[in-house]
């Protein structure tokens, strides 16, 4: 069963494009690495602190070793870097669900 990995970002409101930028960087190293990227979610209208990212992975056991693929992946840890050194991200919360409905409220088994 696929499992959906939800990121929600605190971020500096006045480094929404440093954010932009980190976003764009994970579009060649997060697939390469091995998961399914759904993509990264910037603040546009309401809250300016908040931002989102999303992707599928197979199994837990699978997100725990991409993400050690990500951490020596070099273009991982060259974003990993730029985010510590710029500070935007203030915090961050990952939550793993599965898909019970498809579109139009379609069952998933």
């Amino acid at each position: 069963m696929t499992i959906t990995c939800f990121i929600q970002y605190d971020i500096d409101p006045y480094q929404k494009e440093a954010f932009e930028e980190y976003a764009r960087n994970w579009n060649e190293a997060i697939p390469r690495c091995g998961a399914d990227l759904i993509g990264y979610y910037a603040p546009h209208e309401g809250s300016a602190t908040l931002a989102y990212a999303a992707y599928n992975i197979e199994s837990l056991a699978a997100y725990e070793a991409y993400r050690a693929r990500l951490k020596a992946d070099p273009v991982g840890r060259a974003n990993y870097e730029f985010a510590r050194e710029k500070r935007f991200i203030r915090r961050e919360d990952r939550t793993f669900l599965h898909l019970v409905t498809g579109k139009n409220g379609g069952l998933i088994r």
